[in-house]
C-alpha cells in the first residue's frame, strides 16, 4: 500500500504537519514534514494485510495505522504524543471520531524517559559525532606494526624506528613468545632463514609467529599493544562508516559555524528537555515552542559545545526533579486506550467506505 493508495480510498483520518513548522523553528530552507493516522478497510484488518505504517522513501511523509497509532500511545511515544498535540496551524485534517482522544488522559510519567532520557541519549551522539570531528582518521589505515615498540638503548622505540635504524624488512623477522609476558615477543631477524615475518601482510589483525632455530641470536623484545590496535579498528571501522553515512548538508552546517557539534540535533535536544520539563509541570504537550528565539540560536551555533553541554546537564536536573514532584500517572492506562481504538474502529467501520479494501468485494 502507498501514501497514493490512503488518499485515492480515503482511507486518512488525521493528517498534520510536523518537524520545524509545527515546532515554529522553520526556517527559508525547512522542508515539510507530514504526519498523520489512517485507517485500514476492515477486510484488510481482519484479514491477512495489515500495515501497521505507510512513508514515503525519504521518511519526511508517515501515516500510521490506527492500531500501531494508539500502541505507540500506550508507551509515550514523542511522535505520536507531538502528532496527537499538533498546533491549530498544523492540523490538516482530523476526524471527528478521534476526538474521544483526550491528551491527558494519556501523559505519564514514562515521558520522562521517552523525551527526557532519549534527549541525554542525543548528548551522547553529540560528542560522538563531536570526537570525530576533532579527530579525523586517515583513510590509509594503520597496520598492526604502528601498534608495535621493542627496548632500545635505555628505552624503547617504534618497531617502524627500529626497522629503519637497522635497515631490516618487517618479513625478514620473525617472533616467539616469551612465557609469563602478555603480548611481548622475542625478536629475531635472519633474510635466509624463511621467517614469516612480524605481519602476514599490511590487513593482518595480528602478529606472526615463526619457528626460530635454538642458536639464533635475539635482536630485542617486542610489544605489540594489541588493545590499542583492537581500539584503533573499532574507532576507525565506525569513523569511515560514519563519513559514508553521514548527512552531507547537515556537516557543512556543523563545520560552517565552527563550534564542531551538529546544531540541529543539538537544538531538538533542548526542546526535548524542555518539552519534557513543561509534561511534568504542567501536563501537557507544547509543541508550538514558546523558547524559539534559544532554540534558533542553538541551530546557529551561537553557543560553544561545553557551554551547551553544562546548560544540558543542568536541563537534565530540573527534568529528573519535576518528574518526582509531578501528578502524573506512572504510565496511561493500557485498557483504557485499548478500548478507545475498539471504539473509534468500530465506529469507522460502520461506515460503508471503511468496510471494504481496494479490489474486494462483499460477501
Amino acid at each position: 500500500m502507498t501514501i497514493e493508495d490512503l488518499k485515492e480510498n480515503d482511507l486518512i483520518i488525521m493528517e498534520c504537519i510536523s518537524g520545524s513548522r509545527a515546532y515554529g523553528l522553520e526556517t527559508p530552507t525547512s522542508d515539510t514534514d507530514i504526519k498523520g493516522v489512517f485507517i485500514l478497510p476492515q477486510s484488510d484488518f481482519y484479514g491477512l494485510n495489515y500495515i501497521p505504517q505507510v512513508s514515503n522513501e525519504t521518511n519526511d511523509i508517515v501515516y500510521y495505522e490506527l492500531g500501531r497509532f494508539m500502541e505507540l500511545l500506550v508507551v509515550n511515544n514523542p511522535n505520536i504524543l507531538e502528532l496527537l498535540n499538533s498546533p491549530q496551524h498544523a492540523v490538516l485534517l482530523k476526524h471527528p471520531y478521534l476526538d474521544i482522544i483526550e491528551p491527558s488522559q494519556i501523559l505519564s510519567k514514562l515521558c520522562e524517559n521517552t523525551f527526557g532520557k532519549f534527549a541525554i541519549s542525543q548528548i551522547k551522539k553529540a560528542k560522538g559525532l563531536n570526537k570525530k570531528i576533532l579527530k579525523p582518521i586517515d583513510k590509509k589505515r594503520k597496520t598492526v606494526l604502528e601498534f608495535c615498540y621493542v627496548n632500545y638503548g635505555n628505552g624503547s622505540v617504534p618497531l617502524t624506528k627500529f626497522l629503519s635504524l637497522k635497515g631490516f624488512k618487517q618479513q625478514d623477522c620473525g617472533l616467539t613468545k616469551i612465557p609469563n609476558m602478555k603480548d611481548v615477543y622475542g625478536l629475531y631477524h635472519n633474510e635466509d632463514l624463511g621467517y614469516k615475518g612480524i605481519m602476514k601482510n599490511d590487513f593482518s589483525n595480528s602478529i606472526s609467529l615463526s619457528s626460530i632455530p635454538k642458536n639464533e641470536i635475539q635482536q630485542c623484545l617486542l610489544y605489540f599493544n594489541h588493545d590499542g590496535y583492537s581500539s584503533y579498528c573499532k574507532d576507525y571501522k565506525e569513523y569511515w562508516l560514519w563519513v559514508e553515512n553521514r548527512n552531507e548538508d547537515r556537516y557543512e552546517n556543523t563545520m560552517s559555524h565552527g563550534k564542531n557539534y551538529d546544531a540541529k540535533n543539538m537544538m531538538h535536544t533542548f526542546r526535548l528537555l524542555e518539552m519534557a520539563i513543561e509534561i511534568a509541570r504542567d501536563e501537557k504537550i507544547n509543541v508550538l515552542r514558546k523558547d524559539r528565539e534559544f532554540l534558533l540560536e542553538i541551530k546557529s551555533g551561537k553557543f560553544d559545545y561545553n557551554e551547551l553541554l553544562e546548560k544540558a546537564s543542568e536541563k537534565q536536573n530540573e527534568m529528573e526533579q519535576a518528574f518526582k514532584q509531578s501528578n502524573l500517572q506512572e504510565k496511561p492506562d493500557d485498557k483504557m486506550i485499548r478500548n478507545l481504538a475498539f471504539e473509534i474502529r468500530k465506529k469507522f467501520y460502520a461506515l460503508e467506505k471503511y468496510r471494504v479494501g481496494k479490489g474486494d468485494s462483499h460477501p
